[in-house]
């Protein structure tokens, strides 16, 4: 074992206690996007008790922070997340996220400060990646401004690299019927449910000719008030999701001309509002990931080669297409359980995710740290990013 990685495990073994203490704390007090103030309050407390400069609000969000430590250059900055899903706590794992974020940036701003290493350590506090796109407002306010790289490690059940992820766009279909009394005089009614129904039931028929690659998911989240009464509201929300930007746009024309079809066959009239931030999607650096890899070996995290690109979307698919990035994976579980369900919310307080996570905590380091000292390194990186950008120009 070379001498700087013997440095970082001492120096993240020296905060197990409270980066324990902390992924347990934002896991027992799940708080909704944008609602987040407990855990950003304990992330920035932290930090700051750590010698970190902390601005919070940030890039206009009262939950987002940015804590600093070290000068000059390269800056690598460590995004954290730590906001959770309705009626399910943290079933994707973001108590375990952000504390990542804040051990690695600890860790390695006191390795270089050992070693007399120039650089600037960010971790990054962003809000509401559940559906509201905290990234996304926050890069609307510049929040990458002198930042040269970003890391996220996200868990799952497996230790993966960036398999990169759809963008996404989100719409509301909202229809207008009549009401009338459903027994009595239904012949005056018009039933704005059916046109929600109709809507699924178009787009059911839609899926068998999408790409393998997309996605398209909805609720219905108004289906009238009674039994008895006609709909005159109804509304679903539907996530369309696509590889890239041209095939996501066809696929919104698809969803206008299915709920105009679903309008002209109820006798009522349809709206599609954008709901939410719309996500690009990301682009997955080589480097970081070979590195992730190699360092999570190391760690013993086993690490895996996904078999197929990501299916699902984040806000850091905008932040990869503004610096060299990598959303990178961590094992938590020993068989396959899903993100975004009950089992996952369970694991994420569990021992064994604790442990997976501080060996994660190790293996961002090491990485930040090579991005830091290896210029070699770091122009493979940034020279991974130029290309895939100018590929993304040329279509």
């Amino acid at each position: 074992m070379d001498a700087a990685l013997q440095s970082i495990r001492d120096l993240v073994g020296a905060h197990e206690a409270e980066l324990r203490d902390l992924a347990l704390k934002i896991h027992a007090n799940p708080e909704l996007g944008l609602e987040e103030r407990l855990a950003c309050a304990w992330h920035t407390e932290l930090l700051r008790e750590w010698g970190f400069e902390v601005t919070t609000p940030f890039a206009g969000l009262e939950t987002a922070y940015k804590a600093v430590a070290g000068e000059g250059g390269p800056v690598f900055c460590f995004m954290a997340e730590y906001d959770a899903l309705p009626q399910m706590g943290h079933g994707c794992g973001h108590n375990l996220i952000g504390t990542a974020a804040v051990g690695a940036g600890k860790a390695l701003a006191d390795l270089l400060r050992q070693e007399g290493q120039p650089g600037t350590v960010v971790v990054m506090g962003t809000p509401a990646e559940e559906g509201q796109g905290g990234k996304v407002k926050m890069l609307a306010q510049d929040a990458l401004a002198g930042i040269d790289a970003v890391m996220l490690a996200h868990p799952r059940w497996q230790t993966t690299t960036d398999t990169g992820c759809n963008a996404i766009v989100r719409f509301r279909v909202s229809f207008k019927g009549r009401a009338a009394h459903a027994a009595a005089s239904p012949e005056q009614g018009r039933n704005a449910l059916d046109g929600v129904l109709l809507t699924f039931q178009g787009i059911n028929a839609w899926r068998q000719y999408l790409p393998e690659e997309c996605r398209v998911h909805g609720i219905i989240d108004d289906g009238g008030a009674m039994a008895n009464i006609i709909p005159e509201d109804a509304s679903c929300i539907f996530y369309l999701r696509a590889a890239d930007e041209a095939t996501l746009e066809s696929m919104i024309e698809r969803l206008h001309a299915i709920a105009e079809g679903a309008a002209l066959m109820s006798g009522t009239a349809a709206k599609l509002e954008a709901w939410g931030e719309r996500y690009q999607a990301r682009i997955a650096n080589g480097p970081l990931n070979e590195a992730w890899f190699e360092a999570t070996r190391e760690a013993g995290l086993n690490p895996t080669i996904p078999q197929r690109p990501g299916r699902a979307s984040s806000d850091f698919g905008d932040v990869s297409q503004l610096r060299p990035a990598a959303h990178v994976y961590f094992g938590i579980a020993n068989e396959s359980i899903p993100v975004h369900s009950p089992e996952f919310c369970t694991a994420a307080g569990q021992e064994l995710a604790l442990e997976r996570m501080l060996q994660a905590v190790e293996a961002l380091t090491v990485v930040g740290h090579q991005y830091m000292t290896d210029d070699g390194f770091r122009g493979r990186v940034d020279e991974d990013f130029r290309a895939a950008k100018q590929a993304q120009a040329a279509g």
